[in-house]
């Protein structure tokens, strides 16, 4: 079975949303721009030999939609080559990866790129969620709506209820700390941790 590596990376600075330098910015063209770059750094490949572009994109509507991936394929210089845009909302650029690397393991080719992209100041421009909620989950949203009020306590899974799928991350993020007792100190020294690893591997 053939491994799977990764050979070259890159990425772009992250600006504060609606507000920053990238504010301006289109997620075509900075995932075009991103791909290109990182594929310069290594000369010998030819990227036309790529098998697919797997592109991860939380909000693929409005400019990041018609299948950013191949718009962003053809910006990058590869106009022969395919692309898949792919949609696990904030986990999307990660499910990108582990595709490329189990097509790669199965035999289905040998160069895969696997991107991300998302531009939050964008999302005015085509956002994919703005339609009328399910009332089936009318329930769930209140209940998520009571816990901002504060005094619920510690947010647990639930018992045979429907879920709030419309929660923001920022809430799911807050209700799995409370939950796992994951404090706040200790998820800052991950991070630290993580920017001296990613540092020291220059």
């Amino acid at each position: 079975m053939p491994e799977a590596v990764i050979v070259a990376t890159g990425r772009t600075p992250i600006g504060r949303a609606v507000k920053g330098s990238l504010k301006n910015s289109r997620p075509d063209d900075l995932a075009a721009f991103i791909i290109d770059a990182t594929l310069n750094k290594i000369p010998s490949l030819d990227r036309q030999l790529v098998e697919d572009l797997i592109l991860g994109c939380g909000q693929p509507a409005g400019e990041a939609g018609y299948n950013i991936a191949r718009v962003a394929a053809i910006q990058a210089g590869m106009p022969d080559v395919p692309g898949v845009t792919v949609n696990r909302y904030c986990s999307s650029s990660l499910q990108s990866i582990r595709m490329a690397a189990h097509a790669i393991k199965a035999g289905e080719g040998d160069v895969f790129v696997a991107a991300g992209v998302e531009t939050v100041s964008r999302y005015l421009h085509g956002a994919a969620d703005t339609g009328p909620h399910n009332p089936l989950y009318s329930d769930a949203e209140a209940r998520t709506a009571k816990r901002t009020e504060g005094g619920q306590g510690t947010w647990t899974p639930l018992d045979g209820s429907l879920p709030d799928i419309y929660i923001a991350m920022g809430q799911t993020a807050e209700n799995v700390a409370q939950y796992k007792d994951v404090s706040r100190e200790s998820q800052d020294e991950f991070a630290a941790l993580s920017q001296q690893r990613a540092t020291a591997s220059l």
